[in-house]
């Protein structure tokens, strides 16, 4: 039987993952600043291979980030939700769907262009679209907390 990888091994092999990509790093770059090959990068990225107290603090230096951000949201883990995410996670039918998709190459490269866009209607006319797109009955931004349309 194949061996599954630890949840918190897979949520700090995400952080390091997402920072290095936030950064236009690769992972054979990360590798030669750690004198390690691009496959234990990834083996680290994946979970598969545990980093150590002493190898997290010198990707937190290649990165530059403090140790502590590999492990935001992962206390969340063991409730089986991925932080202040866990509603639209669950939603989506997995605790990790939002933090694996944003770690992603497409995820990132959209949450910087919208981070980017400075109008708040804007904005939410994308949400909007995104929700039509993905077949929502009605559009999340447009839903209140009490459930009534923002726009009627």
């Amino acid at each position: 039987m194949k061996k599954v990888p630890n949840p918190i091994d897979r949520h700090v092999g995400s952080r390091v993952r997402m920072r290095r990509i936030l950064l236009g790093m690769s992972q054979e770059k990360l590798g030669e600043a750690l004198g390690l090959t691009f496959q234990q990068v990834q083996k680290y990225e994946k979970g598969t291979n545990r980093i150590g107290a002493s190898r997290l603090q010198q990707i937190s230096q290649t990165l530059n980030v403090p140790p502590a951000f590999f492990f935001d949201g992962a206390s969340a883990l063991d409730d089986g939700i991925a932080g202040s995410l866990a509603g639209v996670a669950k939603d989506a039918g997995s605790s990790g769907f939002v933090l694996d998709f944003i770690a992603t190459n497409e995820g990132l490269t959209l949450n910087k262009a919208f981070a980017r866009i400075q109008d708040p209607k804007v904005r939410k006319r994308i949400i909007d679209l995104v929700a039509c797109l993905a077949g929502e009955d009605e559009p999340i931004a447009a839903v209140t907390k009490n459930g009534n349309s923002a726009d009627k």
